[in-house]
């Protein structure tokens, strides 16, 4: 019998599958690196981070070349100028140029918030991922001595490092990254623990894959959004431990140029030339602000859960 154009649709017609919808040609899919760069570009507020973030980068690598002074060259006839055309920013007690000062300190803030936070990874990833993927004896051994370092606050644990290390920025380096340890430990910790019990990486143990290949390829590649989204937060912090450990004489040393050693020489002289403190003071806030309004951009946009992998 043929079915006519007015004849109601069979029971097998109406309980058909419905092919799902393809995107256009050309359409970003949801969770692709071109719709995640889309998300971050629509943030205004991660957008103006990572513009300002970008300026100091750019200041640290190029000081030598956008820097007007010598930042250590003293020039007494110019002692406590105020702002002018000459000295954008005014000049310290010993007539050295405000803005060179700030671009090299720049460059010292930048050097031990990256290096600090690479060297918090090296450390830290390894041994969260070994505490949430085998557990038992290992998880117990890495949590207590996580514990134990959380035990002190990180300015106060930086400042105790660099005490014993002794005043230079390289041990205000290693002094900041130890102390970011256990907040990256924890961090993978967890992904760690989410992540392999998942299908894909049973999947990759059953088709024996080993330890480290799982680790590896499967489950620290996942982990990375969080792990990213971590330094944004671990350089600001670093930038600020080093600011203070500068002020307080246990980073870089006078006369080299430095946010926290430019804070610690102003302090005498704030009635008759603020500019001394002021523009420190605003760099470390607009370094600190810029990397933390990023690193809220990148926590939505590379939201492990919110896309496809």
């Amino acid at each position: 019998m043929t079915a006519t154009p007015d004849s109601p649709a069979t029971p097998a017609a109406a309980d058909a599958p419905v092919a799902p919808a393809v995107p256009p040609a050309g359409a970003p899919r949801p969770g692709t690196l071109r719709t995640r760069l889309r998300a971050l570009r629509r943030n205004r507020l991660a957008l103006t981070g990572t513009v300002i973030a970008a300026v100091f980068v750019l200041a640290a690598l190029c000081a030598p070349l956008l820097a007007p002074y010598d930042p250590a060259g003293p020039d007494f006839d110019a002692a406590l100028a105020p702002p002018s055309w000459a000295h954008w920013l005014g000049t310290d007690d010993l007539g050295r140029d405000q803005l060179s000062r700030v671009i090299y300190g720049a460059r010292a803030s930048m050097q031990v918030g990256l290096l600090a936070v690479v060297l918090a990874f090296l450390i830290g990833v390894p041994l969260g991922l070994a505490a949430g993927y085998y557990g038992k004896y290992a998880d117990s051994a890495v949590s207590r001595l996580t514990d134990t370092l959380l035990a002190f606050p990180f300015l106060v644990l930086a400042v105790g490092l660099a005490a014993v290390l002794g005043p230079s920025l390289l041990n205000a380096t290693l002094a900041i990254g130890i102390s970011q340890v256990p907040a990256v430990i924890r961090i993978t910790r967890a992904e760690t623990l989410r992540l392999k019990h998942l299908d894909y990486v049973g999947a990759a143990i059953v088709n024996g894959g080993g330890d480290g290949t799982v680790l590896a390829r499967h489950i620290l590649p996942n982990a990375t959004s969080a792990l990213i989204v971590q330094a944004t937060v671990g350089i600001p912090a670093a930038i600020i431990g080093e600011a203070l450990l500068s002020f307080l004489g246990l980073g870089v040393q006078p006369p080299a140029p430095s946010l926290g050693v430019m804070l610690a020489g102003a302090q005498p002289f704030l009635g008759p030339a603020p500019w001394m403190a002021v523009f420190p003071g605003l760099a470390i806030v607009a370094a600190t602000l810029a990397f933390n309004l990023l690193g809220d951009g990148l926590r939505d946009v590379l939201d492990p859960r919110g896309g496809t992998r």
